[in-house]
């Protein structure tokens, strides 16, 4: 077992991963470092649910940067539903995404699950800001189906706002408030993993949210993310996750060839009190593949491959991950080895399988990647 403190000493563990093999990860852009701000309180409805685990971890306590916090959402531009269950259908959910700006349901007092039988997609144009509230009572499905969002700024079917779309400050998204499950992006070839969010360009941000048996693709070197799968943030700011449960108990988890909770090429993320449990990377061969395997099998709860990007968790719990391959908590490829991974009052236990944990067991990456541990246990 390994144990960080950080009390009034304020002393920092820097230390660096461990050997890295021959996994160099796919590649991608650079990103840089996580932003920093004043904090704020933020509200979670989804804390004492009937129908899974709550959003969030319950022992995180970190302050979260304002930009983190939840997006305003007093003014929509579309209520989805008029009171009833009955009147919060699929096609007015598709229909209000198309259309942008403030998302809100109206469904009745109590909670709703929406099934899709194809993603919502954004268009770029319909912004700036697009915000998809929940309100602690909505659950979207894609019915073990079909992905249940969809967003990028290089699609020229969703409207090319920029000519440089994969570093434009639109569509700025957030869902919040909200649950996903079931979602489904095995049969997508072109843009592949992201079981339950597909996002690329502009910014994403995920606030008390709860993901639950998503899934994406079985097998693939470097296909992930079956929750959320992400490429191109504006100037290389942090995707930010807050108060957000991915799995959080047996039978909810999110499976995936890797990161059976999030993915991404190129992309820093930034997250707060947050739960990572009963994920699943279950492709073989890592990344690159080894001869004879299809490839994949890391990162139970995160995957990170790319250049100069940066993970940050506070108050995040990772437990009770498995992987095939590399990294039962945590993969985290630079190929360019810039970047680094900071873990401040958290605890990464208990995640199982795989290999190549040199120095931290649960988390792969390569020897000389820099990782910051403060007031937290990896065991």
């Amino acid at each position: 077992m390994i144990r960080a403190v950080l009390a009034s000493s304020l002393v920092l563990l820097v230390v660096a991963c461990g050997d890295s093999g021959n996994q160099d990860g796919g590649g991608a852009d650079g990103v840089g470092a996580s932003g920093q701000g004043g904090s704020v309180d933020v509200p979670n409805p989804l804390t004492n649910p009937e129908d899974g685990p709550p959003a969030g971890n319950p022992d995180g306590h970190c302050d979260v940067p304002a930009e983190a916090g939840l997006a305003d959402s007093s003014a929509p531009r579309t209520v989805v539903g008029s009171g009833t269950p009955s009147s919060c259908t699929a096609q007015a959910f598709l229909d209000a995404v198309a259309a942008g700006g403030v998302i809100t349901f109206d469904c009745g007092p109590d909670p709703v699950t929406i099934t899709l039988d194809r993603p919502a997609k954004i268009f770029n144009d319909t912004g700036p800001e697009i915000v998809i509230d929940g309100g602690g009572l909505v659950t979207l499905s894609g019915g073990g189906k079909t992905r249940i969002l969809y967003m990028n700024t290089c699609d020229e079917a969703q409207h090319w706002t920029t000519a440089e779309c994969n570093n434009q400050d639109h569509p700025r998204l957030t869902v919040q408030n909200i649950t996903f499950v079931d979602g489904n992006s095995k049969n997508e070839t072109e843009n592949d993993g992201g079981g339950a969010i597909w996002a690329r360009g502009g910014r994403l941000k995920i606030v008390n949210t709860r993901f639950f048996n998503n899934v994406c693709a079985d097998t693939g070197p470097d296909v992930g993310g079956a929750g959320v799968r992400v490429f191109d943030q504006y100037e290389d700011l942090p995707v930010y996750v807050v108060n957000t449960t991915f799995g959080g108990a047996e039978g909810f988890g999110n499976t995936c060839s890797n990161g059976g909770g999030i993915s991404s090429i190129g992309v820093s993320w930034s997250i707060y009190n947050s739960l990572f449990s009963h994920n699943r990377a279950i492709g073989n061969g890592g990344n690159p593949a080894e001869g004879g395997t299809p490839g994949g099998g890391s990162g139970g709860a995160i995957y990170n491959d790319g250049n100069e990007m940066t993970l940050s968790l506070c108050g995040v719990a990772i437990r009770d991950n498995e992987v095939v391959q590399h990294g039962s908590a945590i993969f985290f490829v630079t190929n360019n080895h810039t970047g680094d991974i900071r873990v401040d009052s958290s605890v990464i236990t208990n995640n199982t399988g795989g290999s190549w944990y040199p120095l931290y067991p649960q988390i792969s990456c390569h020897d000389d990647t820099q990782i910051v541990v403060t007031d937290s246990v990896i065991e």
